[in-house]
């Protein structure tokens, strides 16, 4: 057995290295999965959050908003509000059962990571649709748009772009607190960092490994998704699509901040 520490993390990687690189592909399935999903749901409590209630509506629609809203914010306040660690238990060893649903460890792990990140990013959405400004909800209703189109074709493309940066920390989130799902029986890089250590008695060794996995997954994921907001910011230098050739004469074409100090 090496007596250096470089050798030691060598040692361990050579033993257990594949094990623990399956582990690391299974916390990030999990954790795309999840997130996927967790959007598509907070997106939806998000655009129900937000639907207007007038005191001229009729009064079984209103009745019926509020019952929805009312279950969605009790969804909202319990599974932000308790450990992932608590439901994956309770869900899985308490509630399937009761209820006779015969589901998979790893099918709950998804089911548990998809509910837990869809309460977070439904008050995500919420805070991003309430940051636009109220005026282009105005305008598309007065077109005739529903609150679903005003939602699907003016406010959620422009809050999409808001909300970016916190669906990025949540992927990241579900990819460290994937761990927790071990408690149900998955398999993730540190229950099988867990194992490697506890086989060569080599903690601060084995557990330096699945940092630095960890350290790779996220910066990865963090890059990427940096990448994907560039993208959807579009380039510095734009041309207004008009026919009015009144237009061309009122400014409206933006040069980047680097060739205005060039011209300069």
């Amino acid at each position: 057995m090496p007596t250096d520490f470089f050798g030691r993390v060598a040692e361990v990687f050579n033993r257990y290295g594949m094990s623990m690189l399956q582990g690391a592909g299974l916390s990030m399935v999990i954790a795309l999965v999840g997130t996927a999903v967790g959007c598509l749901i907070g997106f939806a409590v998000g655009i129900v959050q937000t639907i207007p209630s007038q005191k001229g509506d009729n009064p079984v629609k209103r009745l019926v908003l509020w019952v929805i809203k009312a279950i969605l914010n009790v969804y909202v306040e319990v599974f932000r509000g308790t450990p992932m660690m608590a439901q994956a238990m309770f869900i899985y060893f308490g509630l399937f059962p009761l209820l006779g649903i015969n589901m998979s460890m790893r099918g709950t792990a998804y089911f548990i990571l998809s509910i837990n990140t869809g309460a977070y990013m439904a008050e995500t959405v919420r805070g991003g649709i309430l940051s636009i400004d109220p005026g282009q909800t105005e305008g598309a209703k007065s077109i005739g748009m529903t609150h679903v189109q005003t939602m699907l074709y003016v406010i959620l493309p422009q809050a999409l772009r808001n909300i970016m940066p916190q669906i990025g920390n949540n992927l990241i989130i579900n990819i460290k607190d994937s761990c927790v799902l071990s408690v149900i029986g998955i398999a993730a890089l540190l229950y099988k960092t867990k194992a490697a250590a506890g086989a060569l008695y080599m903690n601060f060794e084995a557990y330096t490994i699945a940092m630095i996995m960890y350290f790779i997954m996220t910066f990865t994921c963090s890059r990427i998704l940096r990448l994907l907001e560039d993208r959807m910011d579009g380039q510095d230098n734009y041309d207004l699509a008009t026919t009015d050739t009144l237009a061309f004469t009122s400014g409206l074409y933006r040069y980047s901040e680097d060739k205005k100090e060039d011209k300069e």
